[in-house]
């Protein structure tokens, strides 16, 4: 072995845990050696990591953090991993164990949500800290979701008395033509990922009663116009697609006892061409009030199928490269 080489063993403490941490196949694994010059083979109740030495000391960091979750209780899945190795590649990996500690909500079937990026955390303080947060990243972020586990938790622990979810009705390139049902029928297909989201905390059942009684209001933004929001946790959802006009609109509505979560992507603007996006003013003219906070997550905090990741890249690439 050379001098730059080195060779470590990690022993299991029962044969499940290496199953969980090779996850199924080896995925886990696969992830972990790619791109990465560490040999990692497994020997009975142990696995012989060799390589560099640099690599192999992270390696070593990222398999007994992993463990250490997976003893905790956590069930790994493809996504923690890769974003395991991206932290420690970063020498951040400790940070996993405090940041899976942390529980944001529990859903109607009684399982935690935790937040599962760096990002997300800032994300969640935010919202917890402050009366206005802009939540702006690509797909797959959890903006949406986290928002409306925060608003469902501070609605069961009455800090709020109730809560209005609301997007812009603007159709993503398509058109949908001409939609039958009523009006709340006609809108409902751009409120659904609104929707999915408190049909997990809640359950549909107790969604329907909640929004029986007007605990819970989803609905499209031109119904916020002249109104005033006191005591209710407001989400403006896909905000990129609102107009400077609308946004203006949208955030006067701030009442007391009031919390509002702005999310969206700018760079998926739905507007007609020549149309300003109010996200993008937005920002511009409020990043100097300080209880107004804004967040930028990244494609590091896209908690999807790791392929939605590697997309956001690509295309991310594409636009820096100026090509349309």
């Amino acid at each position: 072995m050379q001098s730059n080489e080195k060779r470590i063993h990690i022993e299991f403490q029962t044969s499940d845990e290496a199953i969980k941490l090779f996850g199924p196949h080896d995925a886990f694994l696969k992830v972990i050696e790619a791109d990465s010059k560490v040999k990692i083979v497994s020997r009975g109740g142990e696995i012989v990591v060799s390589g560099p030495s640099e690599q192999v000391d992270k390696t070593q960091e990222l398999f007994r953090v992993l463990l250490t979750l997976i003893r905790q209780g956590l069930e790994l899945n493809e996504r923690d991993v890769v974003y395991a190795k991206r932290l420690s590649e970063a020498d951040k990996v400790d940070e996993l164990l405090e940041l899976y500690q942390e529980e944001v909500g529990i859903t109607q079937k009684g399982q935690k949500v935790r937040v599962k990026t760096l990002g997300q955390r800032h994300y969640v303080t935010a919202i917890q800290k402050k009366d206005i947060v802009f939540g702006i990243g690509p797909a797959g972020t959890g903006k949406t979701f986290l928002a409306v586990v925060m608003a469902v938790m501070a609605l069961k622990a009455n800090r709020v008395k109730r809560i209005v979810l609301t997007r812009p009705a603007v159709e993503a390139g398509e058109n949908l033509g001409f939609l039958p049902g009523d009006l709340q029928e006609k809108v409902d297909p751009y409120l659904r990922p609104l929707y999915d989201s408190l049909y997990l905390m809640l359950g549909m059942e107790q969604v329907t009663k909640m929004m029986e009684r007007g605990l819970i209001e989803v609905a499209p933004l031109a119904y916020m116009r002249g109104r005033t929001l006191e005591d209710a946790f407001v989400i403006l959802d896909e905000a990129q697609n609102t107009t400077p006009e609308q946004m203006k609109m949208f955030l006067t509505r701030l009442g007391f006892g009031s919390k509002m979560v702005i999310t969206g992507d700018v760079t998926q603007v739905d507007l007609p061409r020549g149309k300003n996006s109010g996200l993008r003013v937005a920002e511009r003219i409020l990043e100097n009030i300080p209880d107004i906070r804004f967040v930028y997550l990244k494609q590091a905090d896209v908690v999807r199928h790791t392929l939605v990741q590697q997309i956001i890249e690509a295309y991310a690439e594409e636009d820096n490269q100026g090509v349309s």
